[in-house]
């Protein structure tokens, strides 16, 4: 532990995200997911992604580079999230008869238009919860002090102090949903998970050899984590809204911050980046609120996961461990079940499998598949019995 940070080559070189019963971790153009399946192997899927920041050099510029990620990795994490859920066979049912009309007639698949739909809403929930709110709390707050000092003091004639009581309002409702989604038990699972990927990751930059013993000794709790970023965009998100005139509406002072949004988004990523590849006391200073907001998004993993979590870091690398499977380290895996919480059923997918035997005829999957992602291949399979 006592190594440079500075001088590591190995920091930042790799990261990840936890999806349903598994990790995915992304070193440069590698991508792969292990995901523990109902038989207690560990299936690896990878994939080979380039960045448009490799593709247009001005878009690698300074703060510039930040927006690309983040959409990027909005878009990463939706396809591998969905890629987890489809392979594990979670949403395998029969289709019904509009849903079978709308793959055959318009080569349309009804899971794709509900994902797109969800998105929409949930992006919709977090400029409302987020950016919204606050703002109408502000100016809420402003007019209740306005009233009780009888208009002596004025809330909007302090833009700073009017931007930090937002900004606590934000960070108290990301707190909240935070701490309200970590109580579901599915989401604690993918919240052990993420431990288990930091873990890893501390691991390997640390130079030891990846094995669930030692991958155990390293904290949960990484500089570079996405609940970091996300908390680094509130915090600057309170020096942003510094700037924005208090007198105008709450409406217009969102419309603002949503405009604003690239350059906070921006300068997070740069201030997560060079953390993750610093160690010093300001660093430390820095970094300390994301890390402690880890305590709730990021669980103590079993051995389990921390197997998949080495699966999908080394997989991820393949110059670095080249000929690597999950099954030459951890199996053969003779176990029925992934363990206590486990949403998976075997004879869900045993009896997924049969269906699709009895329908691998259907004319029309192959003209509706044509156009898919392999994530919406194996989604359209499950659901079709294809």
């Amino acid at each position: 532990m006592a190594k440079n940070k500075v001088t590591n080559c190995r920091l930042g070189r790799v990261g990840g995200q936890a999806v349903i019963e598994g990790v995915m971790m992304k070193s440069g153009r590698n991508m792969a997911i292990a995901s523990r399946m109902p038989d207690g192997s560990i299936l690896v899927q990878k994939k080979k992604i380039t960045s448009a920041r490799q593709k247009y050099k001005v878009l690698d510029l300074p703060i510039i580079r930040g927006v690309v990620n983040f959409v990027e990795m909005m878009k990463l994490s939706y396809t591998t999230m969905d890629a987890s859920t489809a392979v594990l066979g979670l949403e395998d049912e029969e289709p019904s008869k509009f849903e079978k009309w709308l793959a055959e007639k318009l080569h349309i698949n009804i899971m794709t238009v509900v994902m797109v739909i969800g998105m929409i809403l949930g992006l919709g929930l977090v400029v409302a919860l987020f950016i919204f709110l606050p703002s109408a709390s502000g100016s809420g707050i402003s007019k209740l002090i306005e009233w009780i000092t009888d208009g002596k003091f004025i809330l909007k004639d302090h833009g700073i102090l009017l931007a930090v009581i937002e900004g606590i309002f934000k960070v108290a409702i990301f707190l909240l949903y935070l701490w309200l989604v970590s109580l579901m038990k599915d989401i604690r699972r993918v919240f052990e998970y993420h431990g288990a990927e930091h873990k890893s990751v501390f691991c390997y930059e640390e130079g030891l050899e990846l094995t669930p013993e030692n991958v155990a000794k390293f904290k949960r709790f990484h500089p570079r984590c996405g609940t970091s970023f996300m908390f680094f965009m509130i915090l600057i998100g309170i020096i942003v809204g510094c700037f924005i005139p208090p007198q105008l509406p709450a409406i217009l002072r969102t419309l603002i911050k949503i405009a604003l949004l690239p350059v906070t988004v921006g300068v997070g990523y740069e201030i997560i980046r060079f953390a993750g590849s610093h160690d010093n006391f300001l660093i430390r200073a820095i970094s300390a609120p994301g890390l402690w907001v880890q305590r709730i998004t990021t669980k103590e993993p079993d051995v389990s996961q921390m197997e998949c979590a080495i699966a999908a870091l080394k997989s991820a690398l393949p110059d670095e461990f080249p000929g690597y499977t999950a099954e030459k380290q951890f199996g053969p895996w003779k176990t029925k079940t992934v363990g206590p919480g486990a949403s998976v059923s075997r004879a869900k997918v045993e009896a997924a499998k049969e269906r699709a035997a009895k329908r691998a005829a259907m004319p029309h999957h192959r003209a509706v598949m044509s156009g898919m992602s392999p994530a919406e291949k194996v989604r359209y399979k499950r659901r079709n019995d294809v």
